[in-house]
């Protein structure tokens, strides 16, 4: 397996660099192949501008879907934007580590997806089987990849749950896990939430540790969270789905094949219960 661990937290000391670090651990031992991208560490550029093409006229008004488009394709991207790309083609698995603020990624994080999942890249190619539509959803050019979430949350585990205050957690994670991720093709796996990171002492690292070298051993059959595909037949003309899916239904919910619990409000995780028994 060959893994791109993505990881944003300013401080190495901290609760996240301590997980991050036992996750590469980890891999070793498995003898799993991985590069880590600490943006951080390497002072990335969260902004996106015309500095990223090369090829981008001075004084032309920049629209950025198509100017990425046309850097990708002419090879004029900014090099470190093409050095992440390079990273993405290499590996087979993602692991995307962050602290959740204010219900999402770190800047810089956000930044990072901003800048390197351009058009022509990671979204904008033609459904040849439906000229009129591009492949995204479940079909792209990132399929093949997995992709698992790490985060860690100020918040206890009961306020991210089904009726919690915060919010049951994919639902939080939907712009990430559903729009991002699932949008460019990638399999998404349940995400690995570390609560209430604020207070946890020694006994809860450890805890949580267990749990994500558990997570790391058995990342290759983990079945990953059941989204639409967008191109399945279960959409119609406009993106809707269809009225015979999901009856009397809406919301985030729908998203989901079947009776998933994740889309109605139910535990997250099954797979998170089960580790979490069995680190415990």
């Amino acid at each position: 397996m060959k893994v791109l661990w993505l990881y944003a937290h300013p401080d190495p000391r901290s609760l996240n660099g301590s997980l991050r670090d036992a996750g590469l651990r980890k891999l070793d031992e498995l003898g799993h192949d991985y590069r880590v991208s600490d943006l951080y560490a390497m002072g990335w550029k969260a902004t996106v501008d015309s500095t990223d093409y090369g090829d981008h006229s001075a004084g032309e008004r920049l629209v950025v879907a198509s100017a990425s488009q046309a850097a990708y394709h002419s090879g004029t991207l900014s090099p470190d934007v093409a050095a992440e790309q390079e990273k993405l083609r290499w590996a087979d698995t993602v692991v995307v580590q962050f602290p959740l603020w204010w219900y999402g990624m770190p800047a810089i994080l956000k930044g990072w997806f901003d800048r390197v999942f351009v058009k022509g890249f990671a979204y904008g190619v033609t459904d040849p089987a439906h000229p009129g539509r591009t492949l995204r959803y479940g079909q792209g050019p990132l399929s093949g990849k997995r992709v698992l979430t790490v985060l860690t949350s100020g918040s206890p585990e009961a306020p991210l749950g089904p009726r919690g205050i915060n919010g049951e957690l994919h639902h939080v994670l939907f712009p990430l896990l559903h729009g991002t991720f699932w949008y460019t093709g990638m399999s998404v796996l349940p995400p690995l939430a570390v609560y209430a990171a604020d207070r946890l002492g020694e006994q809860g690292y450890e805890h949580y540790a267990a749990l994500l070298r558990r997570r790391l051993e058995s990342i290759e059959d983990i079945e990953p969270l059941p989204y639409r595909q967008q191109n399945s037949g279960d959409y119609d003309d406009n993106l809707v789905l269809r009225p015979d899916l999901a009856p009397g239904r809406s919301g985030l919910g729908v998203h989901y094949t079947g009776d998933h619990p994740v889309g109605d409000g139910g535990h997250p995780d099954d797979e998170s219960q089960r580790l979490r028994a069995a680190a415990g």
